[in-house]
């Protein structure tokens, strides 16, 4: 008797509860369907995962991004890789288009914890191989976790956008803080050389999610400003930005961010703060309820089919940037 094997790469798509609705488009974008799954909580808040097809030898790609409640996402992302793991995936990898965490990635003072680094260590003992996420809050979160990690960026999307429907001749990158000029520099690049203003703002390390604007640095004067951010929660630091910047003369002010977070008062700031527009992405779900008048929700799904695809062929994921990192 003569035994013949054939090894035949399988990808498989799995999504976690939190926005289910981007793992769709995901799905879609790839021509594939997000795997079937039992997924429930019990009484006590204990969650249980199980997969309803075979994922023995598999190239497992779970999506989950980390809304409210965040601590529970990230519970059911870590049940979700560890039932890959016993059910014999041959890889898997953690797609995390918002890392949770992401802003606690180092000591300011003593006694204090690296979340984000915690995350990382949960990620690989759950079972992950590999993380995909999108725009980290500081670049050195991927030497967090050991394995490899795929940085993507939502910029080149962003700015498309941003050119497409605003031109660049009388544009200005602004910075909400100092802190995020070497990001606004990129920004600046994307659309010819646009010129780099920053809000000079302190912050209290005792009080969480608020913080004073003083004055901005820069030309905005008759500009259109374009508010750049990694990621908006509260709102404060963004809105308050706005505000310094039309009293500082500024023609039309845009928001641009990856991730809407949207925490409460956000909604109302935003709405509020005068800006002509406010842009993000879908790596996190924005509900009805946190959706105002001016406010454009780009899909970050292409990107991540396209990421996940290079990943699964071995590809160059890279290539995908076309120079912006």
């Amino acid at each position: 008797m003569s035994w013949t094997t054939e090894n035949h790469k399988n990808l498989m798509l799995f999504t976690g509860r939190s926005h289910p609705e981007l793992a769709d488009q995901v799905a879609d974008e790839l021509g594939i369907k997000v795997t079937p799954q039992t997924s429930r909580d019990f009484a006590n808040g204990e969650i249980f995962v199980r997969y309803e097809e075979s994922v023995r030898g598999s190239d497992a790609f779970v999506i989950q991004s980390c809304p409210v409640p965040l601590n529970k996402w990230v519970m059911e992302s870590l049940i979700m890789i560890d039932a890959l793991k016993r059910g014999s995936a041959k890889r898997i990898t953690a797609v995390l288009p918002f890392y949770p965490y992401a802003r606690q990635d180092k000591k300011s003072r003593g006694r204090e914890p690296i979340s984000a680094r915690l995350i990382a260590d949960l990620l690989k003992t759950a079972g992950a191989d590999r993380i995909i996420t999108v725009d980290l809050h500081t670049d050195q979160i991927q030497g967090f976790f050991d394995g490899p990690v795929d940085h993507m960026h939502a910029l080149g999307q962003l700015s498309d956008y941003v050119r497409t429907n605003y031109g660049t001749d009388n544009i200005t990158v602004v910075s909400p803080d100092s802190g995020r000029v070497r990001v606004a520099e990129k920004w600046s690049d994307a659309l010819d050389q646009a010129p780099v203003a920053f809000v000079h703002k302190t912050r209290d390390p005792l009080v969480p999610n608020q913080v004073i604007a003083h004055r901005v640095v820069g030309e905005v004067e008759g500009r259109t400003c374009v508010v750049i951010d990694d990621m908006i929660d509260t709102g404060g630091t963004i809105a308050g930005a706005v505000k310094i910047l039309k009293n500082a003369g500024a023609g039309k002010v845009i928001i641009a961010t990856t991730h809407g977070i949207f925490s409460d008062p956000a909604t109302e700031r935003l709405a509020n703060c005068g800006a002509e527009e406010v842009i993000a992405t879908n790596t996190l779900p924005i509900p009805p309820e946190k959706q105002f008048d001016g406010l454009t929700v780009l899909s970050i799904a292409p990107m991540l089919a396209q990421t996940i695809q290079q990943v699964f062929e071995n590809g160059s994921v890279t290539s995908l940037f076309d120079g912006i990192a």
